[in-house]
Formats: C-alpha cells, sequence, structure tokens
C-alpha cells in the first residue's frame, strides 16, 4: 500500500513537472516567436504649414483640433504691400510694352527707309534699331516674369490646407510676423494614419508583407483590422543617429536582447466612433496566412 501512495506521489510529480515544463516551452516560443507585439504605435503625416512669403499675420481662419478640407484658408498675411507690388509691376509691363512698340516701329521704318534709299540712313543705324527692337522685348519678358512673381507672392499670402486634416497644437495669432519657410501651424493628415509596430528579431520569420494584422488600441480596447505594409531594413545604431533611420533604444543597457525592428501596419476600415491621435499605444497580432 505504501509503495502504490510512494509510486501515486512520484507519478503526480512527474506529470505535475512535465506539466510545468510543456507550459514554460509554449509560452517561452510564444513570447518570444510568435508575432504579436504591445510596442506599437499609431502614427501619421504631419504637415508643417509655413508661408511662402513674409509678412505680419492679419486673419486667423482655423482653431486648435478644427478639422479642414484641402484648400481651406488657414490663415492670411497682411496683403497691402503685396497689392501695390502687383500695381508696380503692371504699371512696369505697361510700361516696356510701349518701349517695345516704339523701338518696332522705329526698327521697321529705318529698315524700310535703308531699303528704299541707301543713302538716307546707315546700314548701322538701321540694325542698332533692331538690336534696340530685341532688347526691349527682352525687356517686356523680365517685365512679365516680375509681374508674374508679384502675383504668386500675392496669391501665397493666403494660406491655405494642402490636405484634409486636423489642425494641432496651434498658437497662432492674428499680429504675429510669418517668416518664409518657418512653420507656423501642425496640420496632421487625416488619410496618413498608420502604425509602426517595434517586432523582436527573433519573430520577424513569422512576419511577412501583406500578412493580416489585428491592431488594438490601448484607448478603449479598440480593434482594427490591418495589413503588414513593410519590414524596416535598417535601424540607427545607438547613439549614431543621423535622423533619416528608426531610432530603436534598447529596453536594457547591461544585457544583449532581441533588437526591435519596425513593422509599418496599414490600417483598413476605422469602426464608427473611432478617433485616432498619432502617439496612441497599440498591441499589434499578426495573424497566420491562409494557406
Amino acid at each position: 500500500m505504501a509503495l502504490m501512495r510512494s509510486a501515486l506521489r512520484i507519478g503526480v510529480t512527474l506529470i505535475a513537472v512535465s506539466a510545468a515544463v510543456f507550459v514554460g516551452w509554449r509560452l517561452w516560443q510564444f513570447y518570444t516567436l510568435a508575432p504579436w507585439t504591445r510596442d506599437a504605435r499609431i502614427l501619421a503625416n504631419v504637415v508643417e504649414i509655413a508661408p511662402d512669403v513674409s509678412g505680419l499675420i492679419s486673419g486667423v481662419n482655423v482653431v486648435d483640433n478644427q478639422q479642414v478640407r484641402r484648400g481651406d484658408v488657414l490663415f492670411v498675411i497682411d496683403q497691402d504691400r503685396f497689392k501695390v507690388a502687383v500695381q508696380q509691376a503692371q504699371a512696369e509691363v505697361a510700361m516696356k510694352t510701349q518701349a517695345l512698340r516704339l523701338a518696332r516701329d522705329t526698327a521697321t521704318r529705318n529698315t524700310s527707309l535703308e531699303r528704299e534709299d541707301s543713302a538716307a540712313i546707315s546700314s548701322q543705324a538701321a540694325e542698332d534699331t533692331t538690336v534696340s527692337a530685341a532688347e526691349a522685348a527682352a525687356e517686356l519678358q523680365a517685365a512679365d516674369a516680375a509681374l508674374a512673381t508679384a502675383q504668386i507672392n500675392l496669391e501665397r499670402s493666403t494660406v491655405r490646407a494642402p490636405v484634409d486634416g486636423y489642425i494641432t497644437n496651434s498658437n497662432v495669432n492674428v499680429g504675429d510676423y510669418a517668416t518664409v519657410g518657418q512653420g507656423v501651424l501642425a496640420l496632421v493628415d487625416s488619410g496618413s494614419f498608420y502604425v509602426y509596430a517595434y517586432f523582436m528579431e527573433t519573430k520577424l520569420p513569422a512576419v511577412q508583407d501583406g500578412a493580416r494584422a489585428r491592431v488594438e488600441l490601448m484607448a478603449g480596447g479598440v480593434s482594427i483590422e490591418g495589413v503588414v505594409g513593410g519590414i524596416s531594413r535598417a535601424i540607427a545604431n545607438t547613439g549614431e543617429g543621423s535622423g533619416l533611420l528608426a531610432q530603436v533604444n534598447p529596453n536594457f543597457d547591461w544585457i544583449r536582447l532581441a533588437q526591435r525592428i519596425p513593422v509599418r501596419i496599414r490600417l483598413g476600415e476605422l469602426p464608427a466612433g473611432v478617433r485616432l491621435a498619432a502617439g496612441m499605444s497599440a498591441t499589434v497580432v499578426v495573424l497566420p496566412q491562409k494557406p
């Protein structure tokens, strides 16, 4: 009887140890090989709205977090100076047009006079008037170009949204001075949201381009269908980033862990009522592909 009890205890112990080993092995496989990660972020293209002309801002047509459509007016730079520049350029074109007309009439008259009576005017004088007409034509072309530039500057003093999106972190006011090439507003492109998921390199063999993926937002536990759009082919070395490659900081500096590689996920149709914001956290699971 005692022998049976001892054998039973040994059997139960072996079963428990085997089960623990099996569970541990499956967990190790799941955490190190299964294609999923909690280290994922919702991202989007952020357009830096910078004016093409400088001047005082005379009107702001948007507020923070406002949704805008492509072509909507965001803000206006004071246009008085640009309108005057257009008027000045128009006057210059009118003056050059009259100068060209006079130069051509003179060249035509002198050429005819030389042909009819060579003693009345020298060939050199006739040629000079022809050259003057050509120079007048070139000056008119330059004036036309200056007018076109002035009109472009006037048009671009009204700054419009280049894409559909949302104004974010707005801090622009009437009276601020806008400088060429310096950002004034940030516009989040509403059609550009995607996910950057950082997978350990041990999991990459199970991640294939075009595979279906499930994106689970931390906010509200919402699940969104997606597709693997591509796997990054390079990341920056620690401390050697140039800004062109993805920066992936190690979890620990004192132990060597599997490197994390960015995987881009294209999002499918959003569930009703879901609002995305760049920077949200998410979990990404790459689903097994159908044979």
